[in-house]
């Protein structure tokens, strides 16, 4: 028997589809994206926040060469100063906006009037105050800030970092070379004279004070409205309000020149988020080693206590 089922065509293939064209890149959007990316870093770092590295061992031993911060940009309002780098350019003025006067203890961001450089000092004064120094020690409205003695600081030797320059002085480590001690791990550490030092609102913090210089003495002065003083904890180590702005003849040529204006403090330091030594080279394996895990995410904040013993 035949069969006369007639045999089924299988269908035809599709056809390919044609390619599709590439779409082009709208270069004036991505342009357009990056500014806008740039603008919000700028006025991130202008308004709210901005990294700080400490090229100095003036604030030590509260911060150490190396170490990386957060500076605050808003706690006393903003100004000339708070700009980013590309706002350095336009003539600065006394104007500021939401402005606040920072207290006692306060770790703070200066920029000189004479030249575009931040300082990293502490505040000491306020407006209206009389302060002076004598022989190292501050006296604020007549009374002796008191100095209790503490057991000495232990500040790691980092010979990469030695000697380094920033934020217009020249402070360097082997200037401890005399308190130089080997631990028992062999390790090797500075052990300078240390004292706590207590402010009238009871902010605490340590400083060094190792020998006799010539910022150990300055006369009474007024501290006017609208204006800080600011020292260093490194005492006999930081060009700040104590030193002349522009003096060949002294040491610390490049200092604050006396009371800073507030407009020209640009934000407080709030916290270290981390730490190198100095030792890091092109090896990534390096920068692991050259960490300071203990450092990271210390508070710059003072301690806040009572006034404390005097110094002895």
């Amino acid at each position: 028997m035949t069969d006369d089922t007639p045999e089924t065509t299988p269908p035809a293939a599709a056809p390919e589809e044609s390619a599709k064209p590439k779409a082009k890149v709208n270069w004036l959007a991505e342009i357009r994206g990056l500014a806008l990316m740039l603008l919000g870093v700028v006025a991130f770092h202008t308004l709210v926040a901005k990294p700080f590295y400490i090229p100095s061992a003036s604030m030590v031993p509260n911060l150490l060469v190396g170490d990386r911060l957060i500076v605050t940009k808003y706690p006393y309002g903003w100004s000339w100063v708070s700009a980013s780098f590309p706002l350095r350019f336009v003539p600065r003025d006394d104007w500021r906006i939401a402005p606040a006067t920072p207290d006692y203890g306060d770790i703070v961001i200066a920029v000189p009037p004479d030249r575009a450089e931040d300082y990293i000092k502490r505040v000491i004064g306020r407006p209206g105050d009389r302060i002076a120094v004598v022989n190292g020690q501050v006296i604020l409205n007549g009374e002796p800030v008191p100095q209790a003695v503490e057991p000495a600081v232990r500040i790691p030797v980092a010979d990469e970092q030695m000697c380094d320059s920033g934020m217009g002085e020249r402070v360097c480590l082997w200037d401890f070379e005399a308190y130089r001690h080997r631990l028992s791990d062999g390790s090797e550490v500075y052990e300078p004279p240390t004292f706590r030092e207590t402010l009238p609102n009871g902010a605490s913090y340590l400083i060094i004070d190792h020998e006799k210089q010539p910022l150990d003495n300055y006369p009474e002065t007024l501290v006017p409205e609208g204006h800080v003083f600011l020292m260093g904890d490194n005492r006999d180590h930081s060009a700040d309000s104590r030193a002349d702005a522009r003096s060949p003849a002294n040491p610390f040529a490049n200092g604050l020149g006396g009371p800073v204006p507030i407009e020209d403090i640009g934000g407080r330091a709030e916290i270290i988020t981390f730490s190198l030594d100095g030792s890091t080279g092109w090896n990534p394996v390096s920068w692991l080693r050259a960490l300071r895990p203990e450092r990271a995410w210390t508070s710059l904040r003072p301690e806040l206590r009572g006034n404390g013993n005097g110094r002895d």
